[in-house]
């Protein structure tokens, strides 16, 4: 059918007058433009917008994966090269030009292209380093553009390679073999400019022409962001269109496919509760038995029975055409999310084996050498008593689930659709947040003084990131993007300290749950795990066991690492400047930040509708700015 496309045949193909016109009209009334061209091609104009990307398939040689690389911006054509539609496909530019031109004062035409050189024996380009060429007329009009789009492309890292950039200025600017869309004589209008970008198409293969998805994925999400960097600086200079940032120009409008994978994305995270089905069902009988035994003998766990079959539900997730979505910046939060929903649902499978501990290294990683020696440090240098807090007795099960009421009451005055709940459970030891609900063990006993601190973990950010997450239109925000954990934790234990009530005692026991993961790691058994803890490092029994059970559940988790290193990672990025309240719009992961920042420019995601309550203290306030100016871990202790 491609083939066919390309060799035309006796009819002449065009782009109807009439189509033009039509376009013509719609973009002038602000309506967004979605329309196929005959023989091959599409265009489509987010809103009104002072630049075109164009891309036009060569008609004497395959170019696959070029067209791909226009795809996902908020103005683009993909048009086909054969002569006898040539004619309308500049008219088609030229009316879209000159709309645009009476809206903003000025409009850039900007046509991509791949290399059409092979590399061949003594060809100085290295096929496998990126390489991008940026071709200018000799009017030297876009001078500011054309510098902004080399330091743009300069500074992007494509598979850890630096791209090579280098400009060339040319008389008649087109792809080879191909005619100008404008020229001086076909278009007088001074402030329709024109630019060319050259791509070297390192994601494909020289000599068979198959593509590499990998690497175009990885050239088409570094472009995108080059290309609206350079087209920020024309809109700022040039025109009289002001967006506040680059990320501004991306594309707002998302086709029903993306909602689409969406949904069926989330349907496979709510098919499974990843934590709750790795955890031993039966931790008070476990305990007690282990006790009996003079904590001499491994305990038996107990664990959930699946509600699924791992691999039918693989099945269902590679089925899920996330190829077929254009916007580079969504479709690599999906392929990060489907490649984290395989591995967990392979540990699941791998429960009770040795695998399921290769598999949490793959999913978590292990304790770095700094981490290692920053956990250690903290159990020696903290005292292993508190003080006088530790007598200020407990709170049980039911007394912890009425406060905790309380924090969902106050989120439901700012949200009334909050439907959170809160369960009194005996299957779980502790504290545990599953799809927006908060789980506690009947025979839970919290310190009183910890009591408020553990709201604001557990309720202030594991539920209302969930709550913040359901209210935006992607269901990812809510079931967690990749790696979402860490960050998550860290802001749950910097909540702590924010309080007031991040205690001795509780980093204690974080930097004891790092030691107890490279326990696990180095091959230690249960019982080696719990004497190192207990003895060596000084942690009374149950907490001791806790921490043990929690690294060796289902044949060892190192998620627990994820407190400890999400904190001090916390704790760098305020230090940096980083913002706050924005990472509190969902469950995301610290690298998602510059993803959430763009969404929201292009104004696709919200504000969170929920903030924790003890942002409105002004101590809170105080302790944060503490963290900006700078400190130790140890000195969070309160």
């Amino acid at each position: 059918m491609k083939n066919a496309a390309r060799s035309g045949g006796p009819k002449k193909e065009i782009i109807p007058d009439r189509l033009i016109s039509t376009i013509a009209g719609r973009l002038a009334d602000k309506k967004r433009v979605r329309r196929t061209l005959p023989m091959w091609g599409r265009l489509h104009i987010d809103r009104q917008l002072p630049f075109l990307i164009v891309y036009r398939r060569p008609r004497d040689r395959d170019d696959e994966g070029t067209e791909r690389l226009v795809l996902g911006e908020a103005s683009y054509v993909q048009a086909p090269g054969q002569r006898g539609i040539q004619p309308s496909v500049r008219a088609l530019v030229r009316t879209v030009a000159r709309t645009m031109e009476e809206v903003f004062g000025a409009f850039l035409i900007l046509e991509v292209w791949s290399d059409p050189i092979r590399a061949t024996e003594g060809d100085p380009k290295d096929p496998a380093v990126p390489g991008f060429r940026i071709v200018t007329t000799r009017d030297g009009s876009l001078e500011s553009t054309v510098n902004a789009l080399e330091k743009a492309l300069r500074k992007r890292r494509i598979l850890g390679s630096k791209p090579e950039v280098e400009l060339r200025s040319v008389r008649k600017l087109a792809p080879p073999g191909l005619s100008p869309l404008l020229s001086a004589k076909e278009e007088p209008r001074a402030n329709v400019h024109y630019l060319g970008l050259e791509i070297r198409p390192i994601y494909r293969d020289p000599e068979t022409g198959q593509t590499y998805p990998r690497v175009l994925r990885a050239v088409h999400r570094q472009l995108s962001i080059a290309l609206k960097q350079a087209l920020f600086e024309f809109t700022r200079s040039q025109t009289t269109h002001l967006p506040p940032n680059y990320q501004a120009l991306g594309r707002r409008a998302m086709v029903k496919a993306v909602w689409e994978i969406d949904r069926r994305l989330a349907e496979i995270s709510n098919s499974f509760d990843f934590l709750l089905y790795t955890t031993p069902s039966n931790p008070e009988q476990a305990w007690t038995k282990f006790k009996r035994g003079k904590c001499e003998v491994k305990p038996d766990f107990v664990y959930r029975p699946l509600p699924i079959e791992p691999g039918m539900v693989k099945r269902d997730l590679y089925e899920i055409p996330i190829e077929r979505i254009e916007d580079p910046v969504v479709a690599h939060l999906f392929i990060e999310q489907r490649d984290e929903f395989d591995r967990k649902l392979t540990m699941l499978a791998d429960r009770g084996t040795p695998r399921f501990l290769y598999g949490s290294l793959q999913l978590f990683g292990a304790p770095s050498a700094d981490l290692l020696e920053m956990a250690k440090d903290l159990l020696k240098r903290l005292p292993r008593r508190e003080g006088r807090r530790s007598s200020e007795g407990h709170v049980n099960a039911s007394e912890f689930a009425q406060r905790a009421a309380e924090e969902l009451d106050y989120f439901r005055l700012k949200n009334p659709a909050v439907s959170s709940q809160i369960q009194i459970r005996s299957d779980i030891s502790g504290l545990m947040v599953s799809r927006g609900n908060l789980l506690i063990g009947d025979q839970a006993m919290i310190p009183r003084s910890r009591v408020e601190a553990l709201i604001q973990h557990e309720v202030g950010t594991h539920v209302l990131t969930y709550l913040n997450g359901r209210a935006q239109p992607f269901k990812q925000l809510y079931s967690g993007l990749a790696g979402y954990e860490e960050l998550q934790e860290g802001i749950a234990v910097l909540a702590e300290f924010l309080v007031g009530g991040l205690t001795r005692s509780r980093m204690r026991l974080l930097a004891a749950r790092v030691v107890a993961v490279l326990s696990v790691i180095d091959g230690a058994t249960f019982v080696d795990t719990y004497r190192l803890i207990s003895d060596t490092y000084r942690l009374d029994q149950r907490s001791a066991f806790a921490v043990t059970m929690r690294v060796h559940r289902s044949g060892g988790l190192t998620k627990d690492v994820a407190y400890l290193r999400g904190l001090v990672r916390l704790i760098r990025y305020l230090n940096r400047g980083g913002e706050f309240e924005p990472l509190l719009v969902g469950k995301i992961a610290e690298k998602h930040v510059p993803v959430i920042q763009e969404l929201r420019w292009r104004k696709i995601l919200r504000p969170p509708p929920l903030r924790p309550r003890y942002l409105e203290d002004p101590r809170s306030e105080e302790r944060l700015k503490r963290i900006r100016d700078g400190v130790a871990v140890h000195q969070l202790i309160t």
